[in-house]
C-alpha cells in the first residue's frame, strides 16, 4: 500500500497538461502584426541596464570595450530567444514559462518554474526600486543617504543594506495601488513614461556623440595621472586596468557580457502573444531577433557615448549619465536626463509587479497553490487589459 501511494504521488509530479486550449485562454483580441509585436517587445526589454548597469560595467569590468560586451550579450540572447519562440509557438495560447513547463515536463517542474518566476519579479521589483532611489537621491544631492545612513548604520547587519530604504518601499506601495486601481491608470503610466523614456535616450545618443571625445577610447597610464593629479592616488579611484580600448582584456569582454545579458531580458514577452499573431511561426522569431537587434543599437549608442564623454574609470555608477553631463559643462542637461531616467524606471517597476498576480493566479487555478488565490475581483481584469497598451505603441 506504502508503495502503491508512492508511486502515486511520484506520478502527480511528473504528469502534464494536455495541450488543448481553455476556454478562458481563449482571446478576441486582433492579430497583431510583426510592428507591434517589436513595439512591445522593445517596451519590455530595455529596462534598468541602459540607465545604471552601464556605468557599472564600464567603470569596473570592461571599460569602453562595453560596446562589444553587449554584443555578445546580444547574439547570446538572440540565441535564447529562437528558443522561446520554438518552444512558445507549439502551443497554440498564450501562456507564460510556466505553462510550457507544465506541458512539456510535468507538474513538479512547473511548480519550480513558477516560483523562479515569482521570485524574479520581486528581486526585479527591488532592484528597480533601489535604482529609482539611488537615482532620486543623486538628483536631491544624496541628502536621503546621508540621512538614513547617519541613523541606521549602526543597527544593519553586515549581510543587508546600510540603511532601510524607505523611499523604495513607499515607491512599491504607491505602484501596487496604481496597479489595483484599474487598467486605465496602469497604461497611461506606461504610455508616459515609455514617451519619456525614448526622448531621453535620444537626446542621450546625440548630445554625447557631439561632447564625446575619442581619446577616452585610447587612454594610458599618462592620461590617468593627469587627469587625476587632483586625487593624489589614482588607485584610489578603483581598477584602472592596462588602458586603451579593452583595459580589462578579454576577460573583461566576456565578465560584462554576463552581466549585460541581463538587460535584454523581457523580449521572452513576445512569445505569450503568439496566439494574437496571424502566422506566429514567422512573426514570433522575427519580432524577436528585431526586438533584440533594436535593444542592442540602443545599449551600443548609449555605452558608446558615456565612455567617449568620460573616461571609463571616472564614471558614476550610481548615476553615470547625469554625471556625465555635467562632467563635459552640460550641467542643466543632467537634470533633464535624471527625470527621464526616473519616469523609465517607474515604469520597469510596474512592469515587473504587473505579472505576480496572473502567476499566482494560474498556479492556484491548475491546484499548485490554494484554490482561493484563483478567485478575483473585477479591478484585476487589468491583467487581460494590458494587452491594450499595445494599441499606444502601434
Amino acid at each position: 500500500m506504502q508503495c502503491q501511494n508512492l508511486y502515486q504521488f511520484g506520478q502527480k509530479l511528473v504528469r502534464r497538461r494536455p495541450l488543448e486550449p481553455t476556454e478562458d485562454s481563449e482571446s478576441p483580441s486582433a492579430p497583431l502584426n510583426i510592428l507591434k509585436l517589436v513595439a512591445f517587445g522593445v517596451a519590455s526589454t530595455l529596462g534598468a541596464g541602459v540607465y545604471i548597469l552601464v556605468g557599472e560595467v564600464a567603470m569596473f569590468i570592461a571599460g569602453p570595450a562595453i560596446i562589444i560586451s553587449f554584443l555578445v550579450a546580444a547574439l547570446s540572447s538572440v540565441l535564447s530567444g529562437l528558443c522561446y519562440a520554438e518552444f512558445g509557438t507549439q502551443v497554440s495560447w498564450t501562456g507564460s514559462a510556466y505553462l510550457y513547463s507544465y506541458i512539456s515536463m510535468g507538474e513538479l517542474w512547473a511548480f519550480i518554474t513558477a516560483w523562479n518566476l515569482i521570485l524574479s519579479y520581486v528581486v526585479g521589483t527591488g532592484s528597480v526600486a533601489r535604482a529609482w532611489s539611488v537615482a532620486f537621491d543623486s538628483l536631491i544631492g544624496n541628502h536621503i543617504f546621508q540621512a538614513l545612513q547617519g541613523t541606521f548604520s549602526s543597527y544593519m547587519p553586515y549581510y543587508l543594506a546600510k540603511y532601510p530604504d524607505f523611499v523604495a518601499l513607499s515607491l512599491v506601495l504607491l505602484l501596487t495601488g496604481v496597479l489595483v486601481l484599474g487598467a486605465r491608470e496602469s497604461v497611461l503610466v506606461g504610455k508616459i513614461s515609455t514617451g519619456v523614456n525614448f526622448l531621453v535616450l535620444s537626446f542621450i545618443i546625440i548630445s554625447g556623440f557631439i561632447k564625446g571625445d575619442l581619446h577616452n577610447w585610447e587612454l594610458t597610464e599618462q592620461d590617468y595621472t593627469l587627469n587625476t593629479s587632483e586625487y593624489g592616488d589614482i588607485h584610489s579611484l578603483g581598477p584602472l586596468g592596462s588602458g586603451g580600448f579593452v583595459p580589462f582584456h578579454y576577460d573583461g569582454i566576456l565578465h560584462g557580457a554576463a552581466l549585460c545579458f541581463y538587460s535584454f531580458v523581457g523580449f521572452d514577452d513576445i512569445v505569450p502573444k503568439g496566439e494574437e499573431a496571424p502566422d506566429p511561426h514567422r512573426s514570433i522569431p522575427i519580432s524577436i531577433v528585431t526586438t533584440v537587434f533594436i535593444c542592442f543599437l540602443a545599449y551600443f549608442g548609449v555605452s558608446a557615448t558615456l565612455t567617449l564623454m568620460v573616461p571609463y574609470y571616472q564614471i558614476q555608477p550610481d548615476s553615470p549619465f547625469p554625471q556625465a553631463f555635467l562632467h563635459v559643462g552640460w550641467g542643466p542637461a543632467r537634470y533633464v536626463v535624471a527625470v527621464g531616467i526616473l519616469c523609465f524606471l517607474l515604469y520597469r517597476l510596474q512592469s515587473s509587479l504587473f505579472p505576480v498576480p496572473q502567476v499566482i493566479q494560474e498556479m492556484a487555478e491548475d491546484g499548485l497553490l490554494f484554490r482561493g488565490l484563483a478567485r478575483t475581483h473585477v479591478y484585476w481584469a487589468v491583467v487581460s487589459e494590458w494587452s491594450t497598451y499595445i494599441s499606444f505603441l502601434s
